[in-house]
């Protein structure tokens, strides 16, 4: 392992982290809501421990895939254990572990939370749980990578660790100007969003928060009352498109942005996400018509829930706990299918699930003729073997986790439906479940150990299950 470019590296995030918190501490100033210190007393200590990490002098030795890995599990766990301080500090939460819980949850952008008030929380600290969000969305290495940047051939490892989905490759040559160019699709999007939120009579501080919670795919809102609080029929449906947006590849985005409509049309991924959002849709309004005061009433509910759930943003307008079962039963297909590869949101991943089924009538298909070349094509272009497999090895590794995670988690007393749909929000980074850790409930309930293995089951989701486990790994220690 090159240890030096490690650390120095890590130390880069430390500082980044730290300036990441100055708008917090603004709000915080502006709002005088007396958790100002508790950012002071963050910033200072971190900002010092990241400028004598990143002057560590380094070797010419080239970063490996491994070192890619490591760094990029590393560094959330690292932000994570910084992020959680100003959390506690303030005296928001009871425990560090609760506050921990919180800002894995904010930074993974799976929204669950321990708080039943957080309008009880300073408007800094309401800021800063929101813009982690933000932050972690694209991916914290990213916007280090547009920042500070190095040398391409080490920055493509990080990427290939962080960024969501079953492959990961650059928009243009130099993996700096890819990253800008991701952040300036993200950012523009999410000041159209803000803009689209104050026209709607919202607060220019929620704007701001909502439009986080949104194009992170996160879901903390500012109130108990979530996005019901609004009431708007207007402000569900901003919402619901933008999620939708924000739960597509970005690099479809760019395609649009130089002209390439055709290769725009082309992608399988997106038509059969947009066919799961419109089937659901359709599907769940039908079934809770009986429930619902009108058929339009249906279809908004059911559009915005559905939108919510599959990029994992996990928002809510009504209490789908008692929705009929089979609209519930959809809704956790919804939590496990996730969102597109190369977007905020979390989850399996549709490529994935495509990339599965192909493979599925393809070894159908050469059981039948065994002397054909039967490849796999994702939008008509073969997908070569590597891919293929590591999307097996994957999908084989997600299962035998989320049983083990729930498996261990029924050791803290709660019921099967509780503890399922917590582990699959969790690690599909969704935020609601069923039952006990619904729409309108919360997480607290959990004892701390709980949370703690909560919080691992995000992170190894946001993560994609492999740069945590080479973290832990011996081998990855080994010269």
């Amino acid at each position: 392992m090159n240890k030096r470019k490690i650390i120095s590296i890590i130390g880069r995030i430390i500082l980044i982290e730290a300036a990441l918190m100055i708008p917090a501490l603004v709000v915080s100033l502006l709002y005088g809501d007396g958790d100002a210190p508790a950012f002071i007393v963050t910033m200072i200590p971190a900002m010092i421990v990241g400028l004598l990490f990143s002057r560590v002098r380094q070797s010419d030795r080239r970063m490996s895939s491994r070192d890619g890995y490591f760094i990029v599990a590393a560094a959330w766990i690292v932000i994570s254990l910084i992020g959680a301080v100003p959390l506690f500090a303030a005296g928001g939460f009871a425990s560090y572990w609760d506050a921990l819980f919180e800002i894995i949850s904010g930074f993974t952008t799976t929204g669950a939370s321990i708080l039943a008030r957080p309008e009880d929380l300073g408007h800094g600290i309401i800021f800063w749980r929101s813009f982690t969000h933000w932050i972690g969305g694209m991916g914290v290495l990213v916007f280090v990578l547009m920042v500070m940047p190095m040398e391409n051939d080490n920055s493509m490892h990080l990427v290939r660790a962080e960024v969501p989905g079953p492959t990961a490759g650059k928009l243009v040559p130099r993996m700096r100007t890819t990253s800008m160019i991701l952040y300036g699709i993200y950012a523009a999007m999410t000041l159209i969003l803000v803009v689209l939120l104050l026209c709607g009579r919202m607060s220019l501080f929620d704007s701001f928060c909502i439009a986080f919670g949104t194009a992170g795919t996160g879901g903390f809102a500012t109130s108990s009352a979530g996005i019901a609080g609004y009431d708007s029929a207007y402000i569900e449906i901003v919402l619901g498109v933008f999620m939708l947006l924000f739960g597509i590849n970005f690099n479809i985005y760019h395609l649009l942005l130089f002209g390439k409509i055709r290769d725009v049309f082309k992608s399988e991924e997106v038509k059969v996400y947009l066919g799961i959002v419109a089937a659901s849709t359709i599907a769940i309004s039908v079934n809770i018509l009986g429930q619902s005061a009108s058929l339009g009433r249906a279809v908004r509910d059911s559009f915005f829930q559905v939108a919510s759930i599959i990029t994992t943003t996990g928002f809510a307008t009504v209490d789908f706990n008692f929705w009929p079962e089979f609209s519930k039963h959809t809704l956790v297909l919804l939590m496990i299918i996730g969102a597109c590869a190369g977007s905020t949101g979390g989850g399996f991943k549709v490529s994935r699930g495509l990339i599965l089924v192909k493979s599925f009538f393809a070894e159908i298909r050469k059981i039948i003729t065994p002397r054909a070349v039967i490849t796999v094509r994702l939008d008509k272009k073969p997908v070569d073997m590597q891919t293929v497999n590591s999307t097996k090895i994957y999908a084989g590794a997600y299962l035998i986790l989320i049983c083990v995670f729930t498996w261990i988690l029924s050791l803290d007393g709660k019921d099967l439906t509780t503890n399922l749909t917590a582990v699959l929000s969790c690690f599909n980074n969704i935020g609601p479940g069923l039952a006990g850790v619904g729409p309108m409930e919360n997480f607290s309930f959990y004892s701390d150990w709980a949370k703690v293995l909560l919080s691992a089951a995000m992170l190894t989701g946001r993560l994609e299950i492999f740069p945590m486990f080479l973290l832990f790994s011996r081998s990855t220690h080994k010269k």
